[in-house]
């Protein structure tokens, strides 16, 4: 029995998965804010309700978090749930939950999801992508979850954005504190607010999506953007990763335009003849980061 958490900033969400990936389980709570004991309480809550659904107990629990454990300090940083920072998260839910736990960045989850059962089923090397709220990516090969010896593998998020161009720059702040982030430019948003200065009023995504397809010129341009500079920066990962298969997810994702145009963009930038790596959307959507972490016992996952 397979239990995964989703430990976002909002939301915590557990399930349960069967051998063959069917969901047994499945529970959703508010996060509590502001209080880190408030949320090791919340998720132990989780768990017991999962495994009371489930009429079983001692599963094995999997979970995702947003920023990562330091290998030296065993401690949470990076981490935009800033509560989480500082603290020792796995050693706290292994005492409270009275076992093992198997624990990484929620990128990474993502990633090990669709490399499972998902998009990139099949695929050697999966570079699973996050563009949401902020911008993360998790790396997959061979099935397992490449974390790094810094646990930094997939912060593809805060490197600059590359072969900077004129309407570029001069680059955003970084929450990180450096300027010109990936991040900056290709979170949800990041496209908004460039929309926003083209336009000089704020929409959502969405509705720039529709303004572009009923052919308005601004949120086409904002769109013609964020297209190029998603293909700059994703060619930087085939360029060094090579991978079979980039999954997006993340609020941005749900963009169909995206999977068309940044692979007819990506090849003037990749260092090859011929790009073969696919552009896919997720499989599972919302629900993969919860399945990657259900997923982290199986055999699948280094550490």
């Amino acid at each position: 029995m397979r239990i995964g958490i989703d430990l976002g900033g909002t939301k915590i969400e557990g399930i349960i998965l069967a051998n063959d990936g069917k969901v047994l389980a499945k529970q959703r709570i508010n996060t509590p804010r502001g209080d880190y004991r408030d949320i090791l309480r919340a998720i132990a809550g989780v768990v017991a309700t999962l495994e009371k659904q489930a009429g079983r107990r001692h599963g094995t629990i999997g979970i995702g978090t947003p920023g990562a454990l330091s290998p030296v300090s065993g401690l949470m940083r990076n981490s935009n749930s800033t509560e989480l920072n500082g603290q020792p998260l796995k050693t706290d839910l292994e005492s409270l939950l009275g076992r093992e736990i198997r624990m990484v960045n929620d990128a990474n989850c993502f990633a090990l999801s669709e490399a499972t059962d998902g998009a990139a089923k099949g695929a050697n090397v999966v570079f699973g992508v996050i563009l949401g709220t902020g911008v993360g990516a998790g790396i997959v090969v061979n099935g397992h979850v490449l974390t790094g010896v810094n646990a930094v593998a997939g912060e593809w998020g805060h490197n600059p954005l590359p072969w900077s161009r004129e309407d570029d720059l001069p680059g955003f702040e970084c929450y990180c504190g450096k300027k010109g982030c990936i991040e900056t430019y290709l979170s949800g948003p990041g496209f908004i607010r460039d929309y926003n200065v083209l336009s000089g009023n704020t929409q959502t995504s969405e509705k720039i999506a529709k303004l572009a397809e009923q052919g308005d010129a601004t949120a086409e341009t904002a769109f013609r953007r964020y297209e190029d500079r998603l293909a700059r920066a994703l060619s930087h990962v085939i360029n060094m990763l090579d991978p079979d298969v980039i999954v997006l997810g993340g609020g941005m994702s749900n963009i169909k335009r995206l999977y068309k145009n940044v692979p007819a963009l990506w090849g003037e930038y990749v260092f090859s003849d011929v790009v073969r790596t696919q552009l896919v959307a997720p499989r599972y959507g919302d629900a993969s980061g919860v399945r990657g972490a259900a997923w982290l016992w199986d055999g699948v996952a280094d550490y």
